[in-house]
């Protein structure tokens, strides 16, 4: 857009108004320089208008060329950049800026009265239908900066401080003129009321939209679809939404898509979170919440890396003083179909949910378990999930589809499966399964411990399976350290098994989706309520600080749980010591791998198989199903597992060998 304007001529005046244009003062329009009048037709002006030039030809879908210029509309209080086309404006365009190279194309109305934030300053009352966690959204939200201010509650003077911040930038943007970013592209709409647009957006056949934020940039446009309704909203880069969705006082994420008459209120959904079909209400959904299915509902929780099957549910219905109740599912939960869980409650990560519970089961520190319902009692298979095909699947598929290509990336997310947060879980599991293991196996069938029902074999299995994680994990941690750092001699060896940073060998926490020690967390909180953060720019600049730091922090947190394990080999030297860690992270990986290819052969039994071969015998079924789906031996995910443990194998060889030779 040019920055220079000039009063028309009284030429142009004139073939404008030839042209079928109205003006009550031909004056309050002001041209940029080289402004030619040949393509601005059937148009009224009101108000103060600023017009750029229109020397462009258009293509349009389908190959069809229109020249950029204003036809058939009425424009009140507009800025109107370079080579914009608008086209058959029913009621009219006022109080906009309409960047260059916009494409504004049979919509009804597209206005903004009175001063407004644009969607930002709205509270959205996720976790807790009875209020009390609200989120005042703002288009600088991120999923860390809404989790402390959701679940730090008790941090009075840090959440005061966080939305005084919010309402200074809320106060900053609040204006009485919209913005149509540049290359924007809004076609067959209904009604736009005071809604800022960022660039590159494409907003196409929606009903409704009132009061809110469309962020967007050429690198990651933004799409708002047919049948939308929005009011008091924020929607960020990338986002997809479309077919009838409705939303209300909503926070959307970056890559978020969300269709097929979705129904959001009240809830904040972060990064590349998926919903179709169902509904959100009261939602802290953290990246990666998945709804697809109709009927299904997410309502009063905390949701991160979550798969909701086909007709989730949950309730409020124990309550007795209001809607007060809430579920927190730490990340990687997932509920199967029909599955129901009876508010309060609290699901641990990775943890699979099946049919309907009632007794408000608590498994945060009981990961990587199965729950089951069976006779009104939930029953739980501790740790059984960290031997699946799912849960190794999920780990890699994460950060395979992160969605977002602005050149920002908001959220901040850690996609480790095994991480100092999950595996301290762990530990704090594999100490209640000792406590609860009977003496005899066989002295009884049946364990009970906050009214979760324990089989003797299970907590067996989860014994195991446990020890299996844990090894693993900080094998893991030890032979990247050994990678990383030079080792020529024992007394290097002892060096890198020193832990230099006690801040990160205590208590690690999920900020949704950010993995991090608590006292950087209550460091961050203590910065912010003594005024060392002045803005949320700095506040977010710390949160980045804390991420990039996370590979440093997950040593010093694995470190430290190695000498703790190595004090049982206290007669043997430091050389000694890591080699016993390396046999055990060996045996460990490979029984593992054993478990988890075990679970994919299962995908290749007989079960799997009915349905295929429907008009043949038993060698038709298997050619068909072999053809369709493939073989176990030929199957890329297993092909990748054992390569895996090969390449594991060949490591912990050389690292023996090394260390088995080190001077003194």
């Amino acid at each position: 857009m040019t920055d220079k304007h000039i009063s028309l001529t009284k030429e142009q005046i004139n073939q404008l108004e030839k042209q079928d244009c109205i003006c009550a003062d031909w004056k309050d329009v002001l041209v940029a320089s080289g402004f030619r009048a040949d393509h601005i037709k059937n148009t009224t002006f009101s108000g103060k208008i600023l017009l750029g030039k229109f020397d462009k030809i258009i293509t349009f879908y389908g190959g069809v060329k229109k020249p950029a210029g204003i036809y058939n509309a009425y424009l009140h209080n507009c800025i109107i950049g370079d080579n914009v086309y608008i086209s058959n404006v029913t009621n009219h365009i006022a109080n906009y800026v309409i960047e260059d190279d916009c494409i504004i194309d049979h919509i009804d109305l597209l206005a903004v009265e009175g001063h407004t934030t644009f969607g930002n300053g709205i509270k959205a009352v996720v976790i807790n239908e009875g209020g009390g966690r609200e989120i005042v959204i703002f288009d600088g939200l991120t999923a860390q900066i809404g989790y402390i201010i959701a679940l730090h509650r008790h941090r009075t003077k840090v959440r005061a401080r966080i939305e005084n911040l919010i309402a200074e930038y809320t106060e900053a943007v609040k204006s009485d003129i919209g913005v149509v970013g540049k290359g924007s592209h809004l076609s067959n709409c209904g009604t736009i009321k005071n809604v800022r647009i960022g660039s590159a957006a494409v907003i196409g056949n929606i009903k409704r939209l009132e009061n809110g934020t469309i962020k967007s940039c050429p690198d990651d446009p933004t799409e708002v679809g047919a049948g939308v309704v929005a009011k008091d909203f924020i929607i960020a880069e990338g986002v997809k939404i479309s077919e009838g969705s409705i939303i209300s006082d909503c926070f959307i994420g970056q890559a978020t898509k969300m269709t097929k008459q979705f129904s959001a209120e009240n809830s904040t959904c972060f990064a590349n979170c998926g919903f179709h079909h169902g509904e959100i209400c009261s939602i802290f959904a953290g990246p990666y919440t998945v709804s697809h299915h109709k009927s299904t509902l997410l309502i009063a929780g905390l949701f991160s890396f979550f798969n909701a099957g086909s007709g989730t549910n949950q309730s409020n219905h124990m309550y007795k003083v209001g809607s007060v109740h809430q579920g927190i599912f730490e990340r990687g939960a997932k509920i199967t179909s029909d599955g129901y869980i009876s508010y309060p409650a609290r699901i641990g990560a990775f943890c699979v949910v099946m049919g309907r519970h009632y007794a408000h089961p608590d498994t945060g520190d009981l990961p990587f378990s199965y729950l089951f319902e069976e006779n009104d009692k939930t029953y739980i298979v501790p740790g059984i999930n960290l031997r699946t095909v799912g849960t190794v699947r999920d780990g890699d598929k994460w950060p395979k589809r992160d969605e977002r290509k602005a050149p920002e990336k908001s959220d901040l997310i850690i996609f480790d499966v095994l991480s100092p947060y999950t595996v301290q879980k762990i530990i704090k599991g594999l100490d209640l399964l000792l406590n609860l293991q009977p003496a005899q196996t066989n002295t009884s069938k049946e364990v009970v411990c906050n009214n979760l029902h324990f089989n003797a074999s299970a907590l067996h299995k989860g014994i195991e399976y446990y020890s299996i994680a844990i090894n693993k994990f900080l094998g893991d941690c030890l032979i990247d350290k050994l990678k990383s750092s030079t080792i020529k001699s024992k007394t290097d060896l002892q060096k890198i098994l020193q832990p230099t940073n006690p801040d990160a060998t205590g208590k690690w926490l999920d900020i949704a989706g950010l993995l991090t020690p608590e006292k950087y967390i209550n460091s961050l909180l203590d910065d912010i309520e003594n005024d060392k953060l002045p803005t949320i720019g700095a506040i977010a600049e710390k949160l980045k600080e804390l991420h990039s730091n996370y590979n440093e922090y997950k040593w010093q947190w694995a470190c430290d749980k190695i000498n703790n394990m190595m004090k049982k080999y206290a007669n043997l030297t430091d050389a000694e010591k890591v080699l016993k860690m390396i046999e055990g992270w060996t045996a460990a990986s490979s029984k593992l791998t054993t478990l988890i290819l075990a679970d994919a052969e299962k995908e290749f039994g007989d079960i799997p198989r009915i349905g295929f071969g429907v008009d043949g015998d038993t060698k038709t079924r298997d050619a068909d199903f072999d053809e369709v789906r493939g073989t176990y031996e030929r199957n890329s995910f297993v092909k990748q597992i054992k390569k895996q443990q090969e390449i594991a194998d060949q490591t912990a060889e050389e690292w023996k060998n090394k260390i088995k030779f080190l001077s003194a």
